[in-house]
């Protein structure tokens, strides 16, 4: 390769190419053809607040993933350093970075994906509720970035408490005209993945081929672990079922009170998300059975949201499935999880309407 070339080629990663220059499919999907020689065309991932404590983990793991080929790194602060180093990784994803406010709606354009990790962290003593009046008003204004520069995108929200902020989300998307219920999703798969890993535990399985349907809400009493429906079938004594609801609606302060002021859950949140934004992408790839865990828009509960298990497809969300069979022990815990789950949602929506 000619010197020329090989300046050309550095300034397409430093510099986003001309997005007309895309091809889109009848889904409304970007595919772009900037992968490495012999790569396929993959997916346009963005991940709003990509230099934080989850979003640097998050990004090294998605720039691994073979099925995305141009990865947007976004942040306030700290979005070049991380880009530099993400962007030596020699995996296929081209790596663009996002620097503050003005470069963000850039940094949105074209995306099929778009994870959102942005906001403070839970501090010893916090309840996901403490962290509401900061993290609400970032997400109010990424979403509307969104609706304004992607808004066919799937749209991956861990910033909590995630109760609140996916019906922030879905209030700012409606107020522009572009919500689709089918493309919002709350990722509560650290849940599942904190639940798979317990249960494996107490029964002496490998977490690998443990399922546990997590459904309600992602904090405290509203993580509703359906212990009957675990894969494989597990007969659990009441008092391992108390401990294992119990540490698992709990994972979250577990983490925060071992790291004694010096964060929460990162590490396994960034292996979550991304084990949930992969499963979205073989969705949207038209991968057949791809069924995990989400709080979304549902007609499960009277609620208007709910996490359920849901089928992703081609359109995001192509069905949200029921509850199934629930014991006696569950339907109470559903009471409960409903109760507080009301409120969170209410808040998220009164927080964009007042």
């Amino acid at each position: 390769m000619d010197p020329n070339q090989r300046i050309a080629r550095i300034s397409a990663h430093l510099n986003p190419p001309n997005l007309d220059d895309q091809m889109v499919d009848g889904s409304g999907l970007n595919r772009v053809g900037c992968r490495a020689k012999g790569g396929s065309p993959g997916f346009k991932v963005a991940i709003l607040g990509a230099a934080g404590g989850i979003g640097q983990p998050l990004a090294m793991l998605m720039k691994m993933n073979p099925l995305v080929s141009v990865l947007h790194l976004y942040d306030v602060a700290n979005a070049p350093g991380v880009t530099a180093d993400i962007s030596h990784m020699d995996t296929s994803a081209i790596v663009r970075g996002f620097l503050g406010q003005p470069q963000l709606e850039e940094a949105l354009t074209g995306m099929d994906l778009v994870v959102i990790p942005a906001g403070v962290p839970r501090k010893p003593g916090m309840t996901r509720d403490d962290l509401f009046n900061i993290n609400a008003g970032i997400v109010r204004t990424l979403s509307e970035a969104i609706a304004k520069c992607c808004p066919k995108a799937v749209v991956n929200i861990i910033s909590n408490p995630v109760n609140s902020t996916v019906p922030i989300a879905a209030e700012v998307f409606k107020k522009a005209g572009t919500f689709d219920p089918k493309k919002l999703m709350g990722v509560t798969m650290l849940d599942v993945v904190r639940a798979n890993t317990f249960v494996a535990e107490v029964m002496s399985l490998d977490p690998r081929e443990v399922d546990v349907p997590v459904v309600g809400g992602h904090a405290g009493v509203t993580i509703l672990p359906l212990l009957s429906q675990v894969k494989p079938p597990c007969s659990f004594t009441q008092k391992e079922i108390e401990y294992l609801t119990g540490r698992i609606q709990n994972g979250g302060t577990e983490v925060v009170e071992a790291k004694a002021g010096a964060g929460s859950a990162t590490l396994s949140m960034a292996y979550a998300a991304v084990k949930f934004a992969d499963a979205c992408l073989k969705g949207l790839r038209g991968d057949a059975n791809i069924v995990e865990c989400a709080f979304v828009a549902s007609h499960v509960t009277e609620l208007p949201f709910f996490a359920s298990k849901v089928r992703l497809g081609r359109c995001g969300i192509d069905e949200v499935y029921g509850l199934g069979p629930l014991n006696e022990y569950e339907r109470m815990g559903l009471e409960k999880a409903k109760k507080e789950l009301s409120g969170s949602i209410e808040k998220g929506v009164t927080f964009v309407k007042k």
